[in-house]
């Protein structure tokens, strides 16, 4: 007899939960609301947002507005959007993730101690991400980003170094970089980390090694954008490597569940409840 089954653990983080419902509250309210930058890393989730009137901008887009609402996303945003707003007299419906706000805090009260001595400001993350520049611009630009292990040549490792990461970095990464900066440190530089992982975000991998290993096959759902469904799938396909990545319940391809199968189904930090839901409803409808 056909199993399908959820994985609890799988959708949308608190940040991303959290933008969503906020998003929709004020479009009950108005009609309109402006969003900066995609709300979400899943395309179908955009499209079901902006049928309710969520207008997705860019940076230089927001620039120009004036006297309008702008919904910030759960990514966070530098200290320049703000002053921005201020001047255009756009109302902000903050919805940064309170994670990534208290990062941006203790990346500027590290760059305002710093004062005048050569401490390097080191964020580990993808340079362009979001989150990233918001962390970038609490330090108005100077903090050094590392992307991987090869980017380390980029410090000075006589001089004192206080390292920072992006809140959804794996990490098993995260602790490599740490390994291997302690062991140049030279001329009795200090070293001091952070860590900002964000452990809900963290926690889903050893989570969706051990769903993913009690089925016979796996659909992962997440949208085309998402790194983190990237990251979480190649996890996925490692405990089971009969797993398959969609983007939405309609790219279903029945055709590969036998009859008996236990099907698990699992998605990303962006993929909505109701998504992975739809597609329990889709298989259960095609393969009764």
């Amino acid at each position: 007899m056909l199993k399908v089954e959820i994985d609890p653990q799988s959708g949308c983080c608190f940040g991303v939960e959290k933008a969503i419902s906020k998003a929709e509250e004020e479009l009950r309210k108005s009609g309109t609301l402006y969003c900066l930058g995609d709300i979400v890393h899943n395309t179908v989730e955009m499209q079901r947002l902006t049928a309710m009137g969520l207008v997705t901008i860019d940076h230089e887009t927001f620039k120009k507005l004036k006297n309008v609402r702008v919904l910030l996303r759960a990514h966070g945003e530098p200290p320049e959007t703000y002053r921005i707003a201020k001047e255009n007299h756009i109302e902000i419906i903050d919805a940064s993730c309170p994670v990534v706000l208290e990062l941006q805090k203790r990346i500027k009260k590290t760059y305002l101690s710093k004062a005048n001595n050569e401490i390097q400001l080191v964020i580990f993350g993808k340079k362009g991400h979001a989150e990233v520049n918001g962390l970038l611009g609490q330090t108005e630009g100077s903090a050094i980003i590392i992307e991987k292990k090869g980017d380390l040549d980029k410090l000075d490792f006589s001089k004192d170094i206080h390292l920072f990461s992006q809140t959804t970095n794996p990490l098993e990464d995260f602790r490599e970089i740490i390994d291997i900066i302690q062991k140049r440190m030279t001329n009795d530089a200090k070293f001091k980390y952070h860590d900002t992982i964000c452990r809900q975000v963290s926690n889903r991998i050893p989570h969706i090694n051990m769903f993913a290993s009690q089925y016979d096959i796996i659909f992962f759902i997440a949208g085309e954008k998402s790194s983190n469904g990237k990251v979480l799938f190649n996890e996925c396909k490692k405990s089971n490597p009969n797993s398959y990545f969609i983007h939405s319940p309609d790219e279903l391809d029945v055709s590969l569940i036998k009859d008996n199968d236990r099907v698990g189904i699992c998605g990303a930090t962006s993929t909505p409840k109701w998504q992975m839901q739809a597609l329990a409803e889709r298989i259960m409808k095609l393969k009764p």
